[in-house]
């Protein structure tokens, strides 16, 4: 944790020097939302969706905020941290409370807290499992609430998988960390956004980066048998890029590793955002 720099409530200060209260709504109740920003060869990528993702977020749980002083300090991080490649986490909570109470006190200080470390944006090949969705019913919110999340994926990390893909009901909602994209005949498909689907910025990005270069990407409602005969499965996330799933464990399915689609797919967004 040393030589990593933080920010919280305005001051920046080494991350191991920020002390949180125990009171705060992030910690007894995840009553918080958060972002996370990559930059890539000193240059952000796509920072104003993702600060729009963030106020979004804080407008879906009434957190009172002002924006323009949280992008300030994403960006004081990022121009401080002498890293090339990287990522700021950041997170917004509704404050402290006196004493522990679900009903919030509307007068309440809203806590900020980030920090920024190095990150190398290489490919990676993954090995998934399929889990049952056990989410709560807004993961469109950004929310720190990610507990489903943790056990799925802890899970998966036991049966020496690196990630999940949900489902709810027979239905593909998305990954542990990720959003999914699949192929059928050539085909790609990818879950319709819901309150059961984060929209990732990453996700945006490649549909529209895509479809600019002739490539249709079909969004709609998509069962596990679905996914079970798809010939190429890719992961979509603002640290992974596109990572590229080469075995559902327990399943005996036809992913081809070396699919001409992936491989277009992820050369046209690496070529956009991680080049240069």
């Amino acid at each position: 944790m040393n030589n990593i720099l933080g920010v919280f409530n305005g001051k920046f200060q080494d991350l191991e020097k920020i002390k949180v209260s125990p009171l705060s709504r992030a910690y007894t109740f995840s009553d918080s939302v958060y972002e996370v920003i990559p930059f890539y060869n000193n240059n952000i990528i796509a920072f104003d969706k993702h600060i729009n993702r963030l106020s979004n977020s804080c407008d879906a749980l009434n957190i009172k905020t002002d924006i323009s002083l949280c992008s300030d300090e994403i960006l004081h991080l990022i121009s401080t941290s002498n890293h090339k490649n990287g990522y700021v986490y950041y997170q917004i909570s509704r404050g402290v409370d006196a004493l522990r109470s679900h009903m919030y006190d509307t007068s309440l200080e809203v806590e900020t807290f980030g920090y920024v470390v190095n990150h190398a944006f290489e490919s990676k090949d993954l090995k998934v499992s399929l889990c049952e969705d056990i989410r709560w019913q807004r993961c469109d919110i950004k929310s720190t609430s990610l507990l489903g999340n943790v056990m799925s994926m802890n899970q998966s990390k036991n049966n020496h998988c690196d990630e999940v893909i949900m489902h709810k009901d027979d239905e593909i909602t998305e990954g542990g960390a990720s959003n999914v994209f699949f192929v059928i005949d050539g085909n790609i498909h990818t879950p319709s956004l819901s309150t059961k689907i984060l929209p990732g910025i990453t996700r945006e990005l490649l549909i529209s980066e895509t479809k600019q270069n002739g490539i249709f990407i079909e969004e709609g409602n998509y069962s596990v048998n679905d996914l079970l005969r798809a010939e190429s499965i890719w992961l979509t996330s603002s640290t992974k890029g596109l990572g590229q799933v080469i075995e559902i464990i327990g399943h005996d399915t036809k992913i081809q590793v070396n699919n001409e689609v992936f491989h277009k797919c992820n050369e046209i967004f690496n070529n956009a955002f991680l080049s240069g």
